[in-house]
């Protein structure tokens, strides 16, 4: 028996608003897998500036992205991040530890690489999401 496939959105749909050969989001039974997210504008326009306001833009895109497939930021299990400067970690960090609770952050991958546009961040996620009847209740 497979694995049931679902793509989310489709090139220029959703948080990507950009023509990309891309699915921004694809759930994997009960893995979500969202593809590296740019610091795109609700306008559809790049943010330049600082590290900072860049990953805001990402990680609320984030939970844009996720919400598509039905869950949010605290069913991400684990984060790549790849960043243009890696003087920027510490400003990244900071704005980043922000969207996830203390002890309960993913694990995370962060790599310095040379982007393919102007950007300073660039966020790709996995989340992990049980069925219904699996999840633990929130009383």
């Amino acid at each position: 028996m497979g694995t049931d496939v679902e793509y989310f959105g489709a090139e220029g749909f959703g948080v990507t608003k950009f023509p990309t050969p891309l699915t921004p989001v694809v759930r994997a039974g009960e893995f979500v897998f969202v593809s590296g997210l740019v610091p795109r504008q609700s306008n559809g326009k790049i943010l330049g500036g600082d590290v900072e306001g860049q990953t805001r833009v990402i990680m609320e895109n984030l939970g844009k992205a996720l919400a598509e497939a039905g869950c949010g930021l605290g069913d991400v299990v684990k984060t790549t991040v790849y960043l243009q400067d890696p003087g920027d970690f510490a400003a990244f960090n900071t704005v980043y530890s922000l969207y996830f609770a203390e002890g309960k952050r993913p694990a995370r991958t962060c790599v310095q690489n040379d982007m393919v546009i102007d950007i300073k961040v660039e966020i790709e996620a996995i989340a992990y999401q049980r069925g219904p009847s699996e999840r633990p209740r929130e009383d």
